[in-house]
């Protein structure tokens, strides 16, 4: 009759602790990445481009440009950047006269040297990440 006892107590503790088991070994973290790509790297040396941190932020921002929009003129200097075209083409437009076609899954820097425009030629919105240290 113990031995009926115990086994009736025995066998659904056996089975919870093994659920438990189970259920905290799901939670464990992975030792290495699975399913993961990490495109090549868009970097920008910041040692020309930012005299002093202090004050500055760093900053992303998904910029949205409608059809037939655009960014005005604007400069770099001390406010480097890099950008990811996530959706659409962005016609980029450089003081020097030269025009960038930034195509859906490109990435480009933004250094002290650049002042341009951009504008949104196509039907369909254009998605950009852009990442910039900013003194607000």
């Amino acid at each position: 009759m113990l031995q009926k006892r115990v086994a009736i107590v025995a066998v659904p503790a056996v089975a919870l602790a093994f659920a438990v088991g189970v259920a905290v070994g799901q939670n464990t973290p992975p030792a290495e990445n699975k399913g993961v790509k990490v495109g090549a790297p868009t970097f920008l040396n910041l040692a020309n481009e930012v005299d002093d941190i202090a004050g500055r932020q760093l900053r992303m921002r998904v910029v949205t440009i409608e059809p037939g929009g655009a960014v005005a003129m604007h400069s770099h200097k001390g406010r480097p950047a890099v950008a990811y075209a996530l959706q659409g083409t962005l016609t980029e437009h450089l003081e020097s006269g030269e025009v960038h076609e930034r195509q859906q899954g490109e990435s480009w820097t933004e250094d002290h040297n650049t002042t341009h425009w951009a504008e949104n030629k196509s039907d369909k919105p254009v998605m950009v990440i852009a990442v910039d240290v900013f003194k607000p």
